[in-house]
């Protein structure tokens, strides 16, 4: 035979790929592609999507996109960049300050926007104290909005007449919303927003006044990607540019893991579908040995038969690629229309990188786990047409493994994760599977011994795993990784899902109060304890600057604008505390002892962030007097928690004669905001602030993350089942051969029926046992290292072994029924 042209090949081997359509294997590989396809797509998109859409409600915490603030303006140079780019700016100044009238004053938090404020969420008022709050507006010149707060402690009503420094204005409405005030719980006394026009009439910001300068940007992602690359070089040291991860930290944590879920979720069901394509073309390989044979007889080469099978192999990958990504485009295009109305209308499109993204991920799948199988086919001698069980040499381990690993380890870089956790995970589960491996090989062999004088059902169902327990490792190894992914994903799901609502309880904390004076601190807390008796305790509070660490300033060898190096310019919120409070963990040293000296407990990453050891000594400025203490514990904080909380909290003792206020937190009813404003007509130098807004939005934005995570739950399910019968697929030649024999030699189809039984049931019952021991150990090490939650042993994983037990003996049964119902001389006659 001629040597065949590369376009007559392709020609050849693409028609032979359509005469063979229906073959139960081609159609296993197809779809086991499709669905990695699909999957990978359809979370891409919907992750994407849904990843913008949560960022997008997340930046009304901002009321931008982008904030660069400051204690000084913008240069000019700063803003004409970002109008270079095509953003929107707004400009926004804020700043602390007596508001009077003709009989009291009040200290308020006062802000001075532009026209264009907000550029992200909506600013909302009233017009009456009991009226309709609607969205839109800033104030005139010369007009104030204030909060409702401050009315009542300036005993005021809308129309009044107050005065900011040199300027006198008018109160035309009651301030209901502000959507970047949850940036700052601390900026608790009440708010006054005035027009920027009006902020040099009032004479009140003069240079060393404390102000802080913001400028809020908009725009889409790639104008804001290259204004931060570009000013961020020229940033002076009292500015620093924020988005919405870096303004709150509750959004910050529940977004990163969110993204971590995702990522990980994506990967378990991209991998089932990819041990699904390994097994399809494993299947897609043997049945092809013959004409392989036949091929190389009628002159083909290795190479050239090698093309002619992965052409056919790149065929039903393209096809299937190019169907998935459609499909996974239409499935989450349809679950945005049925979730309408939780989602905002402007969800970005998402474009064609995830369909991309995933067609890449479904070939890269095909071509990692189905080449090995394709190499074996170019090694089928020509002698095969004559004798049937001479069989090619099979490719090396090293190259099978190799290559399948490569194929993973792509797939994660694809997903993003962490470069450690990948490495990590890779290795560990080569291991695992190997070691499993060796353990199932011992427990098989003891299998066999014990079963020498048992049921002869048993013996024919059991002597299938016996007879190549090589494949029946696999198998088990593949059914507990099934297992095993769903389990993982569905366990996170609940163990995430729990932690959003414990940080969030219906009776989370709604105000937060501070400027508690020493003398009104025993009739404040119980005026609070009356109408919130789960009130929050009150922590004693002194402002002080961290001025050295082991007698050198406090700024050397930090890094720039890290967390360590802003706490250093800033004066930080101090306090004590006999206990350590809730939700505050030691991660290194001991708390307070009454044999020990004075001593101050640090935070963690602001520990890590300052380079503190347990045994250093740090020095704090506080009201002009120099204390200087040891560090003798380390802790963890949960800031997500609504509850007063300290980087710094010294024993009790330790500061002396220092001016002191008192802050708490409290829950009060929606309905019962009469009895927060009664505290504030009572103890009028207390602000209180009300964050019931703070709290709504993150809660619209966790029930999104709460979809994202059913949504990909149920992909990694549908993963799961291509899996299941993949691997079913995978040996019913060999079980028609089989069954074909012992119904000819007289064996009832219900004998057959039960040792099928038999055998799914221990393959089950294994695979569930190895994936409850799996998860454990998964598990202890994502929480740990990549969700930041607390682990404990899951009793329930303990059913796995008896629910995969079930599934796949029904399955099993269902699978092979064609087994079982094919004639044994149709059988016996084709083989």
């Amino acid at each position: 035979m001629s040597r065949l042209s590369y376009q007559r090949l392709a020609k050849l081997s693409f028609s032979y790929t359509l005469r063979e359509a229906r073959a139960g294997e081609v159609k296993t590989l197809f779809f086991a592609v499709l669905i990695a396809v699909l999957v990978s797509t359809a979370i891409g998109y919907f992750g994407a999507r849904l990843n913008a859409s949560m960022e997008l409600r997340a930046t009304e915490f901002l009321g931008a996109d982008l904030v660069l603030r400051g204690s000084a303006p913008a240069q000019p140079a700063q803003i004409e960049l970002g109008r270079a780019q095509g953003l929107s700016h707004s400009s926004v100044v804020e700043f602390s300050s007596v508001v009077a009238t003709d009989e009291r004053i009040q200290l308020a938090a006062i802000k001075a926007v532009d026209n264009a404020y907000p550029l992200r969420g909506e600013l909302r008022s009233t017009a009456s104290l009991n009226g309709l709050d609607q969205a839109g507006g800033v104030p005139g010149p010369g007009e104030a909005w204030a909060e409702a707060r401050l009315l009542a402690a300036l005993a005021l009503e809308v129309g009044a007449e107050i005065e900011i420094g040199a300027q006198r204005f008018r109160l035309t409405r009651i301030l209901t919303e502000e959507p970047d005030r949850g940036r700052d719980l601390y900026s608790l006394n009440p708010h006054v927003i005035i027009n920027l026009m009006d902020l040099e009439s009032t004479a009140v910001v003069q240079p060393g006044s404390r102000v802080r300068y913001r400028d809020l940007w908009r725009g889409d992602a790639s104008s804001l990607n290259a204004y931060r690359a570009q000013a961020t070089p020229d940033l002076r040291a009292n500015q620093r540019l924020e988005d919405v991860r870096d303004g709150n930290r509750q959004l910050g944590g529940a977004l990163g893991r969110a993204e971590r879920y995702l990522n990980l979720a994506s990967l378990a069901a991209v991998l089932l579908a990819g041990i699904a394509t390994a097994l399809s073309a494993s299947r897609f390989a043997s049945r092809r040995l013959d004409n392989s044979a036949l091929l190389r007889c009628l002159g083909l080469s290795r190479r050239e038969t090698a093309l002619f099978y992965a052409a056919q192999l790149v065929t039903i990958g393209a096809l299937a690629s190019v169907l998935g990504a459609l499909l996974g485009w239409l499935g989450q295009h349809a679950l945005f229309a049925l979730l309408k109305g939780l989602v905002p209308n402007d969800v970005p499109s998402g474009g064609l990188l995830p369909a991309l993204t995933g067609m890449a991920t479904g070939l890269v799948a095909l071509i990692g786990f189905a080449l090995p199988p394709l190499v074996a086919l170019c090694r089928v001698p020509p002698l095969r047409v004559l004798r049937r069980d001479v069989l090619p040499t099979p490719p090396g381990l090293l190259f099978v493994y190799g290559v399948a690993l490569l194929a993973l380890g792509l797939i994660m870089w694809r997903l993003s994760l962490d470069i450690q956790l990948t490495v990590s995970l890779l290795g560990a589960g080569a291991l695992a599977a190997l070691s499993l491996g060796v353990v199932l090989l011992i427990a098989l062999r003891t299998l066999r011994k014990a079963l020498t004088n048992g049921p002869l059902a048993w013996r024919l169902g059991v002597g299938q795993l016996l007879r190549k327990p090589g494949l029946a490792i696999g198998q088990i190894l593949a059914f507990g990784l099934i297992f095993l992914a769903m389990a993982l994903v569905g366990l996170l799901r609940g163990e995430l899902l729990q932690t959003w609502q414990a940080q969030l309880p219906e009776n989370a904390p709604n105000h937060f109060v501070i400027n508690v004076m020493p003398h009104e601190r025993d009739a404040f807390t119980s005026e609070v304890h009356r109408l919130s008796p789960s009130a929050s305790p009150l922590y004693p509070v002194v402002a002080g600057r961290l001025t050295a660490i082991n007698g050198k300033p406090a700024r050397a060898n930090l890094e720039d604008d890290s967390q360590g190096e802003r706490a250093t310019r800033r004066d930080l919120n101090l306090t004590w505390s006999e206990t350590l409070p809730p939700d505050n963990q030691l991660v290194a040293g001991s708390w307070w002892s009454s044999d020990q000296g004075n001593g101050v407990s640090v935070e963690e990453n602001l520990a890590a962030s300052l380079r503190l050891e347990i045994g250093d000594r740090i020095t704090f400025d506080i009201g002009g007097a120099t204390y200087e203490v040891p560090v003798t514990s380390i802790r963890t904080v949960e800031w997500n928690n609504f509850q007063p909380n300290f980087f710094m909290i010294f024993k009790p003792g330790t500061l002396q004669d220092v001016p002191v206020t008192y802050m708490t937190s409290f829950y009060l009813p929606s309905s019962d905001e009469s009895g927060a404003l009664a505290l504030v007509k009572q103890f009028p130098t207390v602000s209180i602030l009300p964050v019931e807004a703070l709290l709504d939005q993150l809660r619209e934005i966790l029930a999104q993350v709460t979809l994202a995570i059913e949504f990909v739950l149920l992909f990694v399910l549908a993963a799961g089942l291509s899996v299941l019968f993949a691997a079913l697929q995978a040996t019913i030649d060999e079980r028609l051969h089989q069954d074909a024999l012992l119904r000819a030699l007289g064996a009832r189809k219900q004998l057959l029926i039960t040792a099928r039984r038999s055998e799914f049931l221990v393959v089950g019952a294994i695979s569930g046992l190895l994936a409850a021991l799996g998860c454990e150990l998964a598990t202890y090490f994502l929480y740990r290292h990549t969700f930041g939650l607390e682990w404990s042993p899951h009793p329930w994983l303990w059913l796995l072994p008896i629910v995969s037990a079930l599934i796949i003996g029904g399955a099993g049964l269902v699978g092979t029924r064609k087994a079982l119902t094919t004639s044994p001389l149709t059988v016996l006659r084709e083989t």
